[in-house]
């Protein structure tokens, strides 16, 4: 599941994000590449594939996430959350709707989404998704958060694309950040990233 550098291919890519969230500090970006059942499959396709809202991130079902979570994965969710919650750190911060980054989309954005910035999306809101491309956002007292998922078709199959973006909204962001990398990196993206390869055969072995 490797972690590829923002300088390589991601920033070549022709997605919207690369605009959209021009100056916020891209943290990482990893990759996964899917075995091609067949041509023309596009991630929203996959986003609505029937049985996604049973393997969501977060235990909410109204959510179309891809990743299901590990044992690990959940035991370090869950201890997170319950810290969180003792110092308040998952409370949104006062005038969200004036920070979200939705209201940098355009005209042409909104009528290309196939789903209404700010809906809610487990614990996170949909920025936007148009067929390829989906951006969600989750905004604390920790961190002003982003992920982009992108699906692309290649010569050989295809290649699923995970963005992180964060913006510091305090001090204390860059500190958490640096806090939580390890686990994120060493445990739970990858973890998240193989339940992805597992949700796309499931769901097109049979297409």
């Amino acid at each position: 599941m490797p972690r590829i550098s923002a300088e390589e291919e991601f920033e070549q890519l022709p997605l919207r994000v690369h605009t959209l969230l021009a100056g916020v500090p891209l943290h990482d970006v990893w990759s996964v590449d899917l075995p091609r059942w067949r041509a023309g499959i596009t991630l929203d396709e996959f986003l609505r594939t029937p049985g996604n809202s049973k393997l969501d991130a977060c235990g909410c079902s109204e959510s179309s996430s891809l990743f299901t979570r590990s044992l690990l994965v959940r035991i370090l969710l869950d201890i997170r959350f319950f810290v969180g919650r003792f110092f308040g750190w998952d409370l949104e911060p006062p005038a969200t709707t004036r920070k979200t980054f939705a209201v940098r989309l355009t005209d042409t954005d909104h009528s290309r989404s196939l789903v209404t910035a700010g809906t809610q999306d487990g614990f996170f809101r949909v920025v936007y998704r148009f067929e390829n491309e989906q951006l969600l956002e989750l905004i604390n007292r920790t961190a002003h958060a982003a992920a982009l998922s992108a699906l692309v078709e290649t010569a050989t199959g295809y290649r699923f694309y995970l963005g992180v973006y964060v913006r510091s909204v305090s001090r204390f962001t860059p500190f958490y950040m640096a806090l939580i990398d390890p686990f994120r990196k060493l445990i739970v993206y990858p973890s998240l990233l193989r339940s992805v390869c597992a949700r796309w055969n499931q769901a097109f072995v049979t297409g």
